[in-house]
């Protein structure tokens, strides 16, 4: 059954009258998967394998195309060094059909400059893993009553200079509540409650199958992990068992060979003799 993908236009007008179900892909079968599942809204990123990414710029055409229906964000990970690379950069995801762009990091001046360019953008608020450095470390943020002033208005800065909505991660539920309720634009949350827009999460935490630590606040709902390694055994084993037979030359069922006729062979013989002198 088809269904309508959301537009700019609709992605804002669903502000208090649903919740968006946001999820971050890193292939096709995920995001043809989230395409079947109905999910709203998917994120991807490229070539950032220091953050478990390793999409490329091409790949994202391909989710693109497997998942029609969802509303997609596209980002990079890697710093543009002006507005007009930066602009390049968002064109680049929206000539294939991204519908938004992730500018995180990027100023109030250069939002501003996108946002006159008609360049979608979502950016973040809260604890900002580019920016962890400067806030020592991933940690919650927001659970001074200065701390969360911040975070409110960092996210009204935001919404001035032109973005269409904010992932909002590791902030108090009730601070995430009270800036959602107070602000025009979507906020996503990422362990920020259900007071939000929408709840995001990554695919491979949903699946089980994150190397190293789950991030506190996502969700486990299957065991990927323990599935992957059963089929990385069974994928070893098969392989010995073929270079077994490869080694012993079981190679010669009827199933898997063609066959010729004795009389056509005695010919082949009788040819071969004199092709070979």
């Amino acid at each position: 059954m088809s269904r309508k993908k959301l537009t700019v236009y609709d992605y804002l007008q669903s502000k208090g009258k649903r919740q968006l179900s946001i999820m971050f892909v890193h292939n096709v079968e995920e995001a043809r998967a989230a395409e079947e599942a109905g999910i709203d809204m998917i994120c991807t990123g490229h070539d950032a394998p220091q953050f478990g990414i390793y999409t490329t710029f091409e790949d994202l055409k391909r989710i693109r195309a497997a998942a029609p229906s969802c509303f997609m964000q596209s980002g990079s990970a890697y710093p543009c060094s002006s507005v007009s690379e930066a602009l390049k950069l968002c064109n680049s995801y929206l000539e294939f059909g991204a519908d938004c762009v992730y500018g995180g990091t990027w100023s109030y001046d250069w939002i501003r400059e996108l946002r006159a360019a008609n360049v979608p953008i979502n950016s973040h608020v809260g604890l900002i893993p580019a920016k962890a450095t400067w806030i020592g470390g991933f940690r919650a943020i927001g659970k001074t009553a200065e701390e969360a002033a911040g975070v409110l208005r960092h996210t009204l800065e935001l919404q001035e200079a032109g973005v269409i909505g904010v992932e909002m991660e590791v902030v108090p539920t009730k601070v995430a509540e009270f800036i959602t309720k107070n602000v025009d634009i979507i906020t996503m949350s990422m362990g920020s409650g259900a007071g939000c827009d929408g709840q995001y999460l990554f695919a491979n935490d949903i699946l089980g199958y994150t190397d190293g630590k789950i991030p506190r606040h996502a969700r486990v709902y299957r065991d990927f992990k323990a599935e992957y390694d059963r089929l990385q055994t069974e994928r070893i084993a098969a392989f010995k068992e073929f270079h077994e037979d490869v080694v012993n030359k079981n190679f010669t069922e009827p199933g898997i060979t063609v066959g010729i006729e004795d009389r056509e062979y005695e010919k082949f013989l009788e040819l071969a003799e004199k092709e070979l002198g």
